[in-house]
């Protein structure tokens, strides 16, 4: 196996993410992705809307190194309101379900002032690691 969930005996369950993963192989990074298309230009101020975007700008910049969503180890959410994200978490499974599916690397989240880009809720980084031989 070459991605192994961490999760302490004695933790209850992680829900939507992981408390950490083991992998070796092929190691992808992205930068932070926004929720903006790829002519650079936001078709949405929805919160839940700009998540999609982003992980959709993730799969595709995966997908240049041959990595599927599966692959991901660690996602960095940075988001500039953190009760916009508590407030819509049905709305962000919903949409992470339909991009990355059911795979739930080590996640964190940050909520910060602001992000380069006025109109951006939502930055995510991401880090997959493609198993040699795929």
């Amino acid at each position: 196996m070459s991605h192994e969930v961490l999760h302490p005996k004695n933790w209850k369950p992680a829900r939507g993410y992981a408390n950490g993963m083991a992998a070796s192989g092929r190691m992808v990074f992205t930068g932070g992705l926004i929720g903006w298309n790829a002519d650079q230009e936001f078709e949405s101020d929805d919160f839940v809307g700009q998540v999609e975007t982003a992980l959709e700008g993730i799969v595709e910049v995966l997908a240049c190194a041959g990595a599927k969503p599966e692959h991901l180890v660690r996602l960095t959410w940075y988001v500039t309101d953190k009760n916009e994200y508590l407030s819509n978490l049905k709305g962000l499974g919903a949409v992470y379900k339909a991009v990355i599916g059911r795979h739930y690397p080590a996640m964190a989240l940050v909520q910060v002032v602001a992000l380069v880009e006025d109109r951006a809720k939502i930055e995510i980084e991401a880090t997959a690691v493609i198993p040699e031989g795929a």
